[in-house]
């Protein structure tokens, strides 16, 4: 990703696959040249989670989007992690591939 544009693009495509599409939450962060750029898609703070974990890796032009559907359990404060677990797979393959 290199531009705002392109993230929302990507997002886009993704929620084109009926699948994401009916996704309760499809959240999403990057760092772009311009400044890091996030959308929480009401999961209120999920893009921070990993706008903050992007910024500590200093890991820049890589969208990362945590897709959550809801299983009929609340989460509450747990979905944090929940999110956080989902981004350190992401990362830790990125350190082993």
């Amino acid at each position: 990703m290199t531009s705002a544009a392109d993230a929302r693009a990507f997002v886009k495509h993704l929620c084109r696959n009926k699948k994401f599409a009916k996704a309760t939450h499809n959240t999403w962060a990057v760092l772009l040249p311009d400044g890091p750029l996030k959308n929480d898609d009401g999961e209120a703070g999920a893009g921070m989670v990993i706008l903050r974990m992007l910024e500590r890796e200093g890991l820049q032009g890589h969208i990362i989007v945590v897709t959550r559907w809801f299983g009929g359990v609340k989460l509450g404060g747990d979905r944090f992690r929940r999110v956080q677990d989902a981004v350190r797979v992401y990362l830790d393959g990125m350190e082993g591939g």
